[in-house]
């Protein structure tokens, strides 16, 4: 009788010692799919030993550093964007300044012909009004044209055909303008085909703006007048001083 409850108490003591526990951690509920909440109060198994003491708070600091770091980093793409900006209307400006140029590099035989025209006399009535409208266009458009008779030459936007001297001119100089030049804002187009007439003797110019021959001319001239002076100031020459006989006259009978 006393063995078989001791023999029930063994089998109860292995049953609660070989009892399983299933804790449910999913963070949906499968039946109704909502969210579940979290427990705030941690279970006796996560509980630590024993708490850390309490860190200073640092929040502040760090919230100052990452804003400052944001705030230079919004600057500097602001900065570069503004240089892109600016980058890019001066680079759309002067492509279209550079369509323009090309267009009227293009229009350039027209002017030349209606110039012939006008000087053999031919440019007249309905054709005068058309041409008088399309140069006030290419001028606003910035067009300007060069190369007139009497202008000095200049290799960089002249081009020279005939040349010829004469003393009538002291450097080189356009007489004759066979084609005029053609010039949009700083951009040449075209350079003037001209003829030109060189001097005869050209004048070396000084520093001060007198020419050279005129400086040593008045040069030579003043060293001549010097030394014509030394010579007239200049002591009698030994052969030319008269002698003691010649200085008194004899008053022996």
């Amino acid at each position: 009788m006393s063995s078989e409850p001791d023999a029930k108490e063994s089998r109860g003591e292995d049953h609660e010692q070989e009892r399983v526990v299933i804790r449910d951690n999913r963070k949906i509920d499968p039946v109704t799919g909502a969210a579940r909440k979290a427990s705030s109060a941690p279970g006796p198994e996560s509980q630590p030993a024993s708490e850390p003491a309490p860190e200073p708070d640092e929040g502040p600091k760090v919230d100052a550093a990452l804003l400052d770091e944001r705030t230079r980093d919004l600057q500097r793409v602001q900065a570069e964007y503004a240089n892109y900006r600016k980058r890019a209307e001066r680079d759309r400006l002067a492509a279209g300044e550079l369509a323009i140029g090309r267009t009227l590099g293009e229009l350039l035989p027209v002017l030349d012909d209606l110039d012939r025209a006008r000087a053999h006399g031919d440019l007249t009535g309905p054709l005068k009004a058309v041409a008088d409208k399309l140069e006030t266009a290419f001028v606003k458009l910035g067009l300007e044209a060069f190369g007139e008779v009497g202008d000095p030459f200049d290799p960089a936007i002249h081009e020279a055909v005939t040349h010829d001297e004469s003393d009538t001119v002291t450097v080189p100089t356009c007489t004759t303008v066979m084609r005029q030049g053609y010039r949009h804002r700083d951009r040449l187009l075209r350079p003037a085909m001209v003829g030109v007439t060189d001097p005869t003797v050209f004048e070396q110019v000084q520093e001060d703006g007198k020419p050279i021959e005129d400086a040593n001319g008045t040069a030579e001239s003043e060293s001549a007048a010097a030394n014509d002076h030394a010579v007239t100031n200049a002591p009698p020459h030994e052969d030319e001083v008269p002698a003691d006989d010649d200085k008194q006259p004899s008053t022996s009978e």
